[in-house]
């Protein structure tokens, strides 16, 4: 149940690569089944702002060795070359990834720090995705992990007081260019979220004429309505350019609305008066042509930089506290998802001793002639008894974690265990938690050793302290030893395979 990343982003792309790997919805969701139709993903979710595009999944096997031909698909999907895409591309595996996936979920990694618009963003991506199937128990866990993170952030502390948006920024910045807003008109292209901000934050700073032109009348004439303006039909563009000063343009479209013949026409109508065009959407709603005419000027998101570096200064000091939530939720989840892993290994060895405990009561009792039928059913039951004990007694240590592969000792290993297992340590804290078990199948085959697991202690402890709490993770690591919670329909039924196991919130958005 591993987890990769593949994306980019406003700190890794220019607009103009993003804008060639956005997702509509619709392409979301071809590219979702086409991932998992072609076994690169069992589960996929793609989340496209205009400030990022990422699919996050559950490859089948490894994450790393799945990510290279992630990175192939987007070239393809896309029809970017993989030379232009690659340099752009960052890739997260397990860990890493949910790390990233929190800290956007909570502003962190926004180019507004603690802008407003990303954790609804993050929430329709994942109903988007839960609804058409692309989701499994592991993107349920992870993406419900990271609303609460952005529901906390958001509550317990200040990155989220007077946050500043997209919208806000662009309207700032035609503050700066023409000073005050008062004597100035403005034509809004779009009337979707960001529209409707844009067309909020020019009404507070008391802008003189406001329209509004969207491919939707009915929606166009409502947001108007809404913010006393006035409707322009789409497409109307000599009528619309003639007396605005501003103009700041959120459409949902491939190619851009407004070219440069029509801005040229509109300049010349207005006798060249000077033209201040704000670009917020991805890919690009303005031509870059626009930008060579005389006296026209033209701004995108990648403008806004000085308005962001201000921001993230005024916010700073909540950056700590904002990151100490984020990394308590990522050892939670990755307790969760020890927990999970140690309940498949334990069915798989369950399903293994039970095969070797007739095999063998076979072959020993066959010549016990004496015993009657209630002794061998005796001795069956002790025997069940103690096996099941060896199995669950490694999930009921609170402070570590037995490899149940090395828990039956054969006597291969002839190095000192504290010895290794201090190096193990090393190695953990200098590159990540490896799955225990798969270590020392690593190093042993079986080997004779009693290690200690961070994430077996995490899962034991968040175990604890949900129960206590009653918190979103309730039930991360004490599945084992007491019962795995079987809501939402789940059942196990002893197989081995990644994906046999119950997950506890993985059946729906979060309410």
């Amino acid at each position: 149940m591993e987890i990769v990343l593949v994306g980019l982003n406003h700190r890794t792309a220019p607009v103009e690569v993003r804008e060639k790997v956005s997702f509509t919805a619709e392409q979301a969701q071809r590219a979702s089944e086409e991932l998992r139709a072609r076994g690169i993903l069992e589960e996929t979710l793609v989340l496209s702002t205009c400030n990022r595009s990422e699919v996050y999944g559950v490859p089948p096997e490894s994450s790393h060795e799945c990510a290279p031909g992630l990175s192939i698909f987007l070239s393809e999907f896309h029809s970017v070359r993989p030379d232009i895409l690659s340099v752009s591309l960052y890739h997260h595996y397990d860990r890493e990834a949910v790390k990233h996936l929190f800290r956007v979920a909570a502003g962190l990694d926004s180019m507004l720090l603690g802008e407003a618009e990303i954790l609804g963003q993050v929430r329709e991506a994942y109903r988007f995705a839960h609804e058409r199937g692309a989701t499994g128990p592991v993107l349920n866990r992870l993406f419900q992990g990271a609303l609460e993170v952005g529901k906390r952030v958001r509550t317990e502390t200040e990155l989220g007081t007077r946050p500043m948006s997209v919208a806000a920024a662009g309207v700032k910045l035609a503050e700066r260019i023409f000073g005050k807003l008062n004597e100035r008109k403005a034509l809004v292209l779009g009337a979707g979220t960001i529209s409707e901000q844009v067309v909020s934050q020019l009404r507070d700073r008391g802008i003189a004429q406001l329209q509004v032109m969207n491919r939707s009348r009915d929606r166009a004439e409502e947001l108007a309505k809404q913010f006393s303006g006035k409707v322009v039909d789409w497409g109307e563009w000599d009528t619309a350019l003639q007396s605005p000063d501003v103009v700041v343009s959120s459409v949902s479209a491939d190619e851009p609305v407004l070219r440069r013949d029509i801005v040229e026409r509109a300049m010349a109508a207005r006798g060249n008066r000077a033209l201040f065009l704000m670009d917020l959407g991805v890919p690009r709603n303005i031509d870059p042509r626009v930008a060579e005419l005389y006296n026209v000027y033209v701004y995108d998101t990648d403008d806004l930089s000085d308005i962001v570096q201000q921001n993230r200064n005024a916010r700073a000091s909540e950056v700590p506290r904002a990151q100490g939530i984020v990394d308590e939720h990522v050892t939670k989840f990755l307790s969760w998802q020890a927990s999970v892993e140690l309940v498949g290994l334990v069915d798989a060895l369950r399903k293994k001793m039970r095969e070797e405990r007739a095999s063998f009561i076979r072959s020993r009792l066959e010549p016990m002639k004496h015993l009657t039928e209630t002794d061998r059913a005796q001795v069956e039951k002790l025997m069940d008894e103690m096996l099941e004990k060896l199995l669950l007694e490694p999930a009921r240590f609170k402070t570590s974690k037995l490899c149940v592969i090395c828990f039956f000792p054969t006597g291969r290993s002839r190095e000192n265990p504290a010895d290794w297992h201090s190096r193990q340590h090393a190695r953990q804290m200098a590159g990540g938690v490896r799955s225990q078990t798969a270590v020392c199948r690593d190093r042993h085959g079986s080997g004779d050793c009693h290690h200690q697991d961070q994430r077996g202690q995490d899962a034991a402890n968040a175990a604890d302290a949900d129960r206590g709490q009653g918190n979103f993770y309730q039930g991360a690591g004490g599945g084992i030893a007491g019962g795995i919670d079987r809501s939402c329909g789940a059942q196990r039924e002893g197989r081995a395979d990644r994906h046999s196991f119950p997950a506890h919130l993985s059946c729906g958005l979060p309410a």
